[in-house]
This record gives C-alpha cells, structure tokens and sequence, in this order.
C-alpha cells in the first residue's frame, strides 16, 4: 500500500484502468463459462428431449416395425445426434459398432424411472459409450409395458471443441482489447493529468513568490474549472502582493516626511541654533503638529487592522438623527469659519440597529472630506430617508468633485483624490477605507456619485432596528 501511495497520480490512474480491464476481460471469461454450463448445456439437452419425443410421437405400440425402425435410423442419417433405438439390451451390440455390456446402458433405478413414463437425463462420462456425452433416455411404453427406449446423445467433445474456440476467441480478443485500452488509458491518465503536472509546478512557483504563472486551460471540465481557479488564485495573490508592497511604501512616505520634520527641528533646538524664544516655539509647534500627523495616521492603520479583523461591534438601536445633530455640532466652529451652509433633512423616526461610536466615525470621515474639499461659501446637505429596511443617509457637498478614474480607487490606503493637496491638510488617506470597513460590518453598503466640478454624494445605507 505504501508503494502505491508513493505513485504519482498519472501511475495510479494508469493502473487503476489496467487492473479494471484485466477483471472486466476475467469476468467476460467467467461469463462464457458460465453461459456453456447452465445456458448451452440446458439447451442441447431440450434439443435432444425435442427431437427424441418427436420420434417416440410415432410409435404406436406394441413391438418394434421396421417401419418405426426405418424412420428412426432415417433421422439418425440426416441429425448430427446420434440415436439409438433398443427394444432389447442384448440387441444393442447389433446397433453400434462397438461391442458393450448389454447391463450398462440403464440401471434399474433409471429402468423404475422409465417404467413410470419419466425422461432420464445424462451429462458426462458414460462407460456404456466410453466418452463424454450429454443424452436423453426416453421410454417407449405400451400401456405399463417397457417395450423398448429411444437413446439421443451427442458427444461433449464437439460440444466442447465450440467452448474452446469461444475461449481462444474471448482470450485473443480479450489480450488485443485489454493492450489497446491499457495504451489508450495511459494516453487519458496523461490527459488528465498533465494540468495537474502544471498546476503543481505553478503552484511551487507560487510558494517561492512568482505570481506571474498563467496555467493554460483546455477543457471545461472540473480540472478546466480548478486550472482558472488557480489562475484567478495566483492574480490575486500577485494584486494583493503589489498591494502590500505599495501600502509598505505609502507607510514608509507617509512617516518619512513628518520624522525628518521632527528629527531636523529637535536636533535644531538640542544644538541650540534657535536662540529666540519665538523661534523655538515656532519649532515646538511643528514638532507637535508633525508628532500629531503620525498619531492620526497609527490610529488609522489601527483602526483599519482591527476592522479588517474579527472586530466586535457593540450593536444598540439608536437614532440616527440625533447622533447626525450632535456629531455637527463639533463642527460648527469649522464652518462658520469657511462660511459654508449646513442644510438638513432628518426623519426623526429612523431607528439604526448598530454601533453608534464606529456610525458616529463614518460621519466625522465623510463630513472631515466635505469641508475639505468644499470652498468657502459652499453648502453641505444631510438627508436621512427610510428605504425600508434600510436607513440611508445622503451626505452631499458643492466642492470640486472627482472624475470618474478616482472615484473607482475610492477606499484603496493612502489615495487622495487631490494630489495637489499637501498631506499636512488632505488627511491620512485611510478614511474612505475605514468607512467602507464599518459600513460592511454593520450589513450595509456605500456608494459614491461624483462630477469634476459639481460636487460629491455619498449614499449610506444601513439596517434599521426591526422591533419585531
């Protein structure tokens, strides 16, 4: 067993058809046998019961005419059985060309047999004849008299001389079938097996970090519907590869620009180059701005990392108006400073079934990147609607918009869709990303509607509480 489980899966395959045709080809041999002993057999002795009742049809009693004798040898001359009539066992040494004990031809069990009218059956050896025969005895009786038997037999060995040429016939073909298909089957196994091969090597290029294998598919079949798997399997993992290196350098940008801030302006303050007192507090303030900029950013990844993870919302049926009201009142101060106008629709009867601190954090992301990219003297609108059962909020602002490119990266780590706008005011680039996360823990989902020069919308659509 361990030497075949050490096979390749070709081998396996391979043999497992071979060792199938071999006991296909033994059981078709079993079933000739088996059709000669019960079927063949059965037959020729109803064949010679026929016949031999046909022949005693014409004996009409009493002792044996020569007329009755005339047909019996006739029928012996044109069938291929050999029949003998006896109306007395001394007289069979005058019938056969052979001398035989007269006492031999019946015993007195098969005489009490025909006495009541019975057909006796033989099959094998029989000393009488000295061959191997399969006959029938029928009685040929007047009234309660045996006056005589019909004996119809035909020698096994003819019989036998058609098995063997139905034995060579199934060995031969069987030998030529089973060579045909043994070479036939190896020709499959490799058809099956060859994207397997394939798969196998491209699956050990993918372990050492080659993304970039493409498995051809050429059947539709379940190994054609694994090879695409794999393909789409290696594409992906080669994106998300690039993904990780690109967010590996995004981090790496992102934390560069605000050490080699803080690192410059410390070493700046520690030599004592800045000697007046205003300066140096110039230099603290940036120093804490900077230091800032980076504590925003961890708290992101963080957030992010945890999102993406098996985070634990604490779900509460709250009202989603009332938290839209308090969250802009923190921003209250931010717009009337940029003199932009805050408009509102709220249905004070919507219930949301979630976490209201992580809802209350993908209000401060979208409402943070409305006033960012909203100029002075914009308006922002709020609007939350019951679309039954789902909540959705409509937050729509009159800034630049996008095109229809940075709409579709919307949500990828680090992308802006200013990139004129200095990271010191355009954000971490995690907020969209944080959104989508909480947006799709909580069953809903976030679609963006967007126009270069016309603003932004966003739709939000989440659970309502269902009371029942």
């Amino acid at each position: 067993m361990k030497q075949f489980n050490s096979l390749s899966l070709q081998q396996k395959l391979w043999l497992t058809i071979s060792a199938f045709l071999v006991l296909a080809v033994f059981l078709l041999y079993i079933v000739v046998i088996y059709i000669y002993e019960n079927i063949y057999i059965a037959n020729v002795e109803q064949r010679l019961l026929q016949e031999g009742m046909n022949i005693a049809a014409k004996y009409e009693g009493g002792a044996m005419t020569d007329s009755f004798r005339h047909i019996v040898s006739l029928m012996n001359d044109i069938s291929d059985t050999e029949i003998v009539l006896v109306n007395n066992p001394r007289e069979l040494s005058a019938c056969l060309p052979f001398e035989v004990d007269h006492h031999s031809i019946i015993s007195e069990t098969e005489r009490q047999q025909l006495l009541a009218g019975k057909t006796v059956t033989k099959k094998g050896y029989e000393q009488t004849f000295d061959r191997q025969i399969v006959g029938v005895i029928i009685p040929l009786l007047d009234e309660h008299r045996l006056m005589g038997i019909l004996y119809l037999y035909v020698p096994l060995a003819s019989i036998e001389d058609v098995l063997e040429r139905i034995q060579t016939f199934v060995m031969i073909g069987g030998m030529l079938f089973l060579f045909i298909t043994v070479f036939v089957g190896r020709k499959i196994a490799m058809h099956f097996t060859k994207p397997l091969q394939h798969m196998q090597q491209a699956a050990y290029r993918v372990s050492q970090g080659d993304f970039s294998v493409d498995i051809e598919v050429e059947t539709e079949d379940e190994i054609g519907q694994l090879a695409k798997a794999f393909n789409q399997m290696a594409h992906a993992l080669a994106k998300e590869d690039e993904r990780k290196k690109e967010f590996l350098a995004n981090v790496s940008h992102e934390l560069r620009t605000p050490l080699s801030y803080v690192k410059g302006y410390s070493e700046a303050l520690l030599d004592g180059v800045v000697k007046e007192e205003a300066q140096q507090k110039k230099y603290m303030k940036l120093i804490h701005r900077e230091a800032s900029r980076m504590q925003r950013l961890v708290r992101d990844l963080l957030d992010l990392a945890q999102l993406e993870g098996t985070y634990p919302l604490v779900r509460t049926p709250f009202s989603i108006a009332q938290l839209i009201e308090e969250t802009m009142e923190k921003y209250e101060p931010i717009m009337q400073e940029k003199h932009i106008h805050l408009l509102f629709d709220l249905d004070h009867d919507l219930i949301v079934d979630g976490d209201p601190d992580r809802i209350e954090q993908v209000l401060q992301n979208l409402l943070d990147n409305a006033l960012r990219y909203t100029p002075s003297g914009g308006t922002i609108s709020l609007r939350a609607t019951n679309k039954h059962p789902m909540c959705e909020l409509v937050i729509t602002d009159s800034g630049q918009g996008m095109s229809k490119e940075d709409m579709e990266r919307l949500g990828e780590r680090f992308f802006r869709a200013d990139r004129s706008r200095s990271r010191e005011h355009g954000g971490t680039g995690l907020g969209i990303a944080i959104v989508k996360q909480i947006v799709k823990l909580h069953g809903g989902s976030i679609r963006f509607e967007s126009e270069q020069g016309k603003g932004t919308t966003v739709y939000v659509e989440l659970p309502l509480y269902d009371e029942s």
